[in-house]
Order: structure tokens, then C-alpha cells, then sequence
């Protein structure tokens, strides 16, 4: 009698389960994996397909191995889905992650030839401007260059510096503001950058720049968030983001 052979899972099929695994907290942070054998058995697949399923985490920063060890759940880096791009604090709040931040630089001046554009105001029109360090577990994770319309000024001028959640405080001011256009690119880091987030100068790091509207769709905010190469990545779907050739590309 001949026998029928249970086919094999896919790679992309696994992979997409131990992500879905990790990040709903089946596998916490810092928690080794089952050894390859075992997610081996369980996914009715050869180690070679386990493997290549966990490397593909890997590149992605979900995951790492050690040597000897086995594969860890990787302790700084998430994933964020651009389809469904949320703000740093409450992305950091999905993940179960502590989060915070501190503003270490405010100033007020004449708003750009871009800005005043962006805001609809005039030429050197007063702005607000502050650099803000963000937190995750305690660890400085991203920088955060805002710079805000006249209109939000007296909300953000009277923010204590280690304001949490700007989203959170502009909604209780009745702003209800919501992520707008961003482009993702890398970028080389700054004095300022390998100060507060304690990389190295002129080292690579992820750069986001973004702008924040209100429900009219009127834009609020325009900042640039920079993060250090190894902690954040973003997915994005073909479907949803148009592609961008870099300069160079």
C-alpha cells in the first residue's frame, strides 16, 4: 500500500507564524526559541525550512542567533506595519514596551519658505520648534524633530518636557491629530544624534520623515525621527506605498 506524504509547510507560511508568535507575546522578549528540531516537528517541515524561516526574521531584527545557543526573541528591534502606522507611543503600548521621552530643546522662529507652505501661513511667521529624545524600557531609542503651526503653539509651548504622549495631550486639548505622509530613507548620524542616542558620529542610522494633520486634514506638525539602524524596521506592502528611488538608486 502506498503511503501519502503530508506536504510541507512553506517557508513564508512559517516565518509569518513565529512573527505572529513574537509579537502577541507567545515568545516575550529575550526568551529563546525552541531549538530548530522542535519547530521542526512542529511545523511538520525540515530544519533547513525552519532555518531559512528564522533568518528571514533575523534580517528583519525580530530574532538572533548565538552561537551555541539557539535563537533569541531580539530585544530592541519591532516591526511596524506602514498599512496600519501608528504613533511611537502607541505602537509602544501595543507591544507591551515602557515608553517616555524627554524634550531636551525648545525654541520659537521664523517659519521657512517649505514651512510656510506646508502650514499655509506667511514667510517668518512665528513657529515652535523642540527635539525630544524617546524612550523604550528606559532606553533612548529615536530622536524626534517637531516643529508645530502657530495655531498649536500655546498646546506645545505649555507641555512639561517629559510629556509622554503628544497625541495623548493634543486630544485632551480637543486636537485630534492623526500620522500623515512619511518617507523612510537612511541617513548619516549627526553630532546631536550620537550624543543623546549613544552611537557612533556620522554612523548610519533610519531616518522618518513625517507630518501629522488634523481631522480636517489640516497639517499640524512636520518632523524628522531618527532611530539607530538596528532597532526599527518598517514593513511596507506594494499596495499601499508607492516606491521611491532613492538618489543614487
Amino acid at each position: 500500500m502506498s503511503g501519502h506524504r503530508t506536504p510541507e509547510i512553506p517557508v513564508p507560511d512559517i516565518r509569518h507564524d513565529l512573527e505572529q508568535r513574537i509579537t502577541q507575546g507567545e515568545f516575550a522578549v529575550g526568551q529563546k526559541l525552541p531549538s530548530e528540531y522542535s519547530l521542526a516537528f512542529e511545523y511538520a517541515a525540515t530544519r533547513s525550512r525552519v532555518r531559512t524561516a528564522l533568518a528571514a526574521l533575523a534580517r528583519r531584527g525580530l530574532v538572533s542567533s548565538r552561537a551555541n545557543a539557539g535563537w533569541f526573541v531580539e530585544v530592541g528591534r519591532q516591526a511596524q506595519n506602514v498599512n496600519q502606522i501608528v504613533s511611537f507611543s502607541e505602537w509602544a503600548r501595543q507591544h507591551g514596551r515602557r515608553f517616555g521621552g524627554r524634550i531636551v530643546q525648545r525654541e520659537h522662529g521664523p517659519a521657512s519658505a517649505r514651512e510656510a507652505r506646508v502650514f499655509g501661513i506667511g514667510l517668518g511667521a512665528e513657529i515652535s520648534r523642540f527635539t525630544r529624545v524617546r524612550l523604550l524600557d528606559e532606553r533612548p531609542v529615536m530622536i524626534e524633530r517637531s516643529t508645530w503651526a502657530p495655531w498649536a503653539r500655546e498646546v506645545i509651548d505649555s507641555l512639561p518636557d517629559d510629556t509622554s504622549s503628544m497625541f495623548g495631550a493634543l486630544a485632551e486639548a480637543g486636537i485630534h491629530a492623526f500620522l500623515g505622509d512619511h518617507r523612510i530613507e537612511a541617513a548619516a548620524a549627526s553630532n546631536e544624534d550620537a550624543l543623546l542616542l549613544g552611537i557612533r558620529r556620522s554612523g548610519p542610522v533610519l531616518q522618518v520623515a513625517r507630518s501629522t494633520v488634523t481631522s480636517e486634514r489640516r497639517v499640524i506638525e512636520i518632523a524628522t525621527d531618527r532611530y539607530p539602524p538596528d532597532l526599527v524596521a518598517f514593513d511596507v506592502s506594494g499596495s499601499s506605498i508607492a516606491r521611491t528611488l532613492l538618489p543614487g538608486g
